[in-house]
């Protein structure tokens, strides 16, 4: 059987398909009083679109995982920053042709996800979703996507 912590945990970004809310960094707790299960998250920004079906999905893995009785608290303290995410997660946003961001007081440029140039140029602070924006690499010159450093 799946512990509520690794059902919970498993639950996909739906706006960053290829990370869970757990590589993204912004699952912060779960907690269990009997059968009622208790998931804290925290939103990449305050105005995310996709909080909705993450609240959603995460309340259903609680429920595939036996907890009938699930509240999905969001918190806004502390703020959550791209330094959240996981070694893993930032592997599986570059394998996805999705650059990872940097620390968040050494971001000068953005690595380009397919070559791995340095040389890159933003061509718009808004990408395919709020946390994205659109790059292109100057020495490959092929465009793609980065999650926006916070």
């Amino acid at each position: 059987m799946t512990s509520l912590r690794e059902a919970v945990a498993a639950v996909v970004d739906p706006e960053l398909r290829v990370v869970t809310i757990e590589e993204l960094g912004i699952l912060r707790s779960v907690d269990v009083d009997g059968d009622r299960a208790t998931v804290t998250i925290t939103p990449t920004y305050s105005g995310c679109p996709a909080m909705d079906v993450i609240r959603a999905d995460v309340a259903a893995a609680a429920r595939d995982a036996g907890y009938p009785s699930v509240l999905v608290r969001t918190v806004l303290a502390p703020a959550w920053s791209t330094d959240d995410i996981t070694p893993s997660g930032r592997d599986k946003l570059a394998a996805a042709g999705i650059a990872p961001p940097g620390p968040v007081l050494l971001t000068i440029s953005v690595r380009c996800p397919r070559c791995g140039s340095p040389d890159t140029a933003e061509l718009s602070r808004f990408g395919a979703t709020p946390c994205k924006a659109l790059w292109r690499c100057r020495s490959c010159a092929e465009p793609f996507e980065a999650v926006k450093t916070l």
